[in-house]
């Protein structure tokens, strides 16, 4: 599913973060977002989730504003995994999952086999078969993070918005998040994702997007962005790339 902003900005107490951005994302793309910090990047994905209310300009889920659906319609459609998540500590691993369901059923009707279906696969995805017990409260930052991540996709959005999804994961662990993102997005999931890891944008985006003080300074291919004059100028130091040998994509690093 297609998502737009045109002209969006976004502010917190009059302080304009996200300045007029235009940007679309086409039904099926892995997009990832770029850019030092402060920048604007977790605004930009909080506004194109309805999480924010523009201030000017306009976000489109398909080919509706997102303004003209209803709440539950937005989550039918819409998942965001969030850098910072609040819970109720006493929840159990496969009761925050379950909680990904609710746009999908009112209140009181019982559990389908769908509903099931979808929880057992988000829970599969996320590799947490051996912490569905577990309580939230117990489990380590990366654990934690998996858990949201599978409340996220049982949620089955046609679209998956995520702020630094590998924030807390060991290396073994963000690769394993990020071919789950893979799969999904091979499956015709859109997914929009904000990464400070520059290695795993040019490994894993169709398109990676760098932002810088609330505008958009690059928007291509990762092999077109992603180069050493773009960088610099983005995070303002001195970068060098090398060539993955089995991809053909770059490999951004510190000078």
């Amino acid at each position: 599913m297609r998502l737009a902003a045109e002209g969006i900005t976004l502010a917190y107490g009059g302080r304009t973060v996200v300045d007029a951005v235009s940007l679309e994302v086409a039904s099926g793309e892995f997009c990832v977002i770029v850019g030092p910090n402060a920048s604007g990047k977790s605004t930009l994905l909080r506004g194109l989730a309805r999480v924010m209310r523009p201030q000017s300009g306009r976000v489109f889920l398909g080919d509706e504003e997102i303004t003209t659906l209803d709440s539950r319609e937005v989550a039918r459609r819409l998942a965001i995994l969030p850098q910072m998540q609040q819970f109720d500590v006493d929840l159990v691993v496969e009761e925050l999952v379950w909680r990904g369901r609710t746009p999908h059923h009112r209140p009181l009707r019982p559990a389908t086999e769908a509903d099931v279906d979808a929880v057992e696969r988000a829970i599969e995805l996320a590799g947490l078969q051996g912490l569905r017990e577990r309580p939230l409260r117990s489990l380590s930052g990366g654990e934690r993070q998996r858990a949201w991540l599978a409340l996220a996709l049982a949620q089955e959005p046609r679209v998956l918005l995520l702020d630094e999804p590998t924030t807390f994961l060991d290396l073994r662990h963000q690769v394993e998040v990020m071919e789950v993102l893979r799969r999904l997005n091979e499956d015709g999931l859109t997914v929009v994702a904000v990464l400070h890891d520059l290695a795993l944008a040019s490994r894993y985006a169709h398109r990676v997007v760098g932002i810088v003080g609330g505008h958009v300074a690059f928007d291509g291919a990762p092999a077109d962005v992603l180069t050493p004059d773009s960088l610099s100028r983005l995070f303002g130091l001195e970068m060098l790339a090398l060539v993955d040998p089995r991809t053909g994509r770059p490999l951004p690093f510190p000078a």
